[in-house]
């Protein structure tokens, strides 16, 4: 293989964050979360996160780990259970720094970031109280109409975490399912951006041509991919697997009083991925699991 060759192992890219960091994490409350490279995280050292997300049980167990010292966020759901419990036990304790913003805000700040802009104006969050409890600041149109936006700061990163359905090991990838998100915006926002799949090939093209279509981010973006099958679970990894359910409610049954992670963090995390499988009924099991049907 030549220097383009990206291919590494959950760890090293772990390895290659630091403390402090600016961490995206792509996917969607439940759905399509790189969870496998999340818990990798959580067997490491690395602390003082700010934790850029539509958030799931990733930023609740970083949460809960006590790996988060900053959350921006649109929302942390697991879905069915509308507010992911441990995120909610580290906020109302006040452990946690944030910057809460509505879903489209959100965007329009990893776009800025994507785009080299400090900001993008936006008429999102206007009449609301996130402006001022984010300390977002206003501009004026310099056009004859004089309005008056919010000024949506770039949500920079200095990484970025997704989960695929298949990668190359020049970073070429492809992603499925009925909606990507906006994987490919925590891409293009972020100094270094690391991918788990499903699956890894050698050549995209002499394997899956007529798929040439699914790849949302161009090769430039990825520094890093890691085939983990499965590596999506508990969260759904449409077409592959949905959901596991049962999973997230145990797990958000855990939170309930006395909630110490400390006493069930190996249940969740596991000393390694092949201990954790091993402990939700192995690969053919998540691979059984149904996709929700909304």
């Amino acid at each position: 293989m030549s220097g383009l060759d990206k291919r590494m192992s959950a760890a090293e890219i772990v390895a290659q964050l630091s403390d402090g960091m600016t961490l995206g994490i792509g996917g969607w409350g439940p759905r399509r979360k790189p969870m496998a490279l999340v818990r990798e995280i959580l067997r490491s050292d690395l602390k003082d996160l700010t934790v850029v997300a539509y958030g799931g049980a990733d930023v609740g167990m970083l949460c809960a780990a006590g790996k988060v010292k900053k959350l921006v966020f649109a929302f942390v759901s697991l879905d069915a259970i509308p507010l992911e419990p441990w995120f909610r036990k580290a906020r109302e304790a006040g452990q946690i720094d944030v910057l809460e913003l509505d879903e489209g805000m959100f965007q329009w700040g990893l776009k800025a970031a994507s785009f080299g802009l400090p900001f993008l104006p936006t008429r999102v969050g206007l009449g609301t109280d996130l402006a001022e409890l984010g300390g977002l600041k206003t501009v004026q149109s310099p056009y004859a109409d004089g309005e008056v936006l919010i000024a949506m700061p770039a949500l920079k990163l200095d990484a970025a975490l997704l989960h695929f359905n298949r990668s190359d090991w020049r970073g070429n990838v492809q992603v499925f399912g009925p909606d990507v998100y906006y994987d490919e915006w925590f891409a293009r926002a972020a100094a270094k951006t690391y991918v788990s799949c499903e699956e890894l090939v050698d050549r995209m093209e002499d394997h899956y041509p007529e798929d040439a279509q699914a790849n949302i981010v161009e090769r430039a973006f990825i520094s890093g991919v890691t085939e983990i099958p499965g590596g999506a679970h508990p969260s759904s990894m449409p077409p592959h697997y949905g959901w596991d359910m049962k999973a997230f409610k145990a797990y958000s049954d855990a939170a309930k009083d006395p909630g110490d992670w400390s006493a069930v963090a190996d249940r969740f995390v596991g000393s390694d991925e092949a201990t954790y499988v091993a402990a939700n009924g192995g690969l053919e099991a998540v691979k059984a699991l149904p996709l929700p049907i909304f």
